[in-house]
């Protein structure tokens, strides 16, 4: 553990664990090491490796099975067609955040944007079809100025560099509109959608009070060639989502 961190050591080791669980290390449904093993790994105490896994646990990443240990929590997605929302949005020349929060009665904006070029990782390379470079474009949307949602968006650099999409503002319409400008016009998009507590990272992004769980929507968009032509990763405050995107809240 970092000796220099400011962080406890519980939650140091709940970071290095919930990294792990994130890349995959530890699969759905895997068990973690022991306790015992996680004490002889980190060198700490059998109560922190205990107040470790209970963040985690609170944060429904694991859970305990009396007598067999802790397991990573399966969290399967619900998956959705959504390409008829986004056509609507296309056509209003707006993103589908500003046209269903202006919808819901909120007053949406950017404050924070970053687009730069780097290497995807397993996951988002394996669903773009295995570019070795994209496009990044990551921003935090805030409602009447709450910090609402963080996406991100992946692109296929062949496809996104030197084009609009790489600029700060890509102009009316969003990169949908650019991409069917560039010849891939949308057929289907794809979203994946778990409710889970959010890590640290993300309730300090999202300010999110103690308690709070968020939306994780992965979306996917196919064009016509059944490319798959971006990925947008996007954290969400549950609350603001249901009230943004009017969905039922059943």
């Amino acid at each position: 553990m970092g000796s220099t961190s400011d962080r406890a050591v519980f939650r140091q080791i709940a970071d290095q664990i919930r990294e792990a669980i994130s890349k995959g290390r530890f699969k759905e449904g895997a068990k973690l090491p022991s306790e015992s093993e996680l004490v002889e790994h980190y060198g700490v105490s059998r109560m922190t490796v205990r107040s470790a896994l209970s963040v985690l646990q609170g944060e429904g990443l694991v859970h305990s099975e009396h007598g067999r240990g802790v397991f990573v929590r399966p969290r399967p997605p619900v998956r959705r067609l959504a390409s008829d929302r986004f056509a609507r949005h296309r056509e209003q020349g707006k993103s589908a955040f500003t046209v269903e929060a202006e919808a819901a009665g909120s007053r949406p904006e950017v404050d924070s944007l970053e687009v730069k070029e780097e290497r995807p990782t397993q996951d988002v390379a394996a669903r773009l079809g295995g570019p070795r470079r994209v496009l990044v474009r990551r921003r935090r949307y805030l409602l009447d100025g709450r910090p609402v949602e963080f996406a991100t968006s992946y692109l296929p650099l062949d496809i996104a560099r030197n084009t609009p999409i790489a600029e700060p503002n890509p102009g009316p319409g969003g990169i949908y509109a650019r991409l069917e400008e560039l010849g891939h016009h949308l057929d289907h998009v794809d979203e994946e959608i778990r409710a889970r507590m959010p890590t640290p990272g993300e309730a300090k992004t999202l300010r999110l009070a103690s308690g709070v769980p968020v939306i994780h929507l992965i979306r996917t968009a196919f064009d016509t060639e059944r490319r798959a032509v971006e990925i947008c990763d996007t954290i969400m405050a549950a609350d603001a989502y249901l009230l943004a995107y009017r969905l039922p809240a059943t």
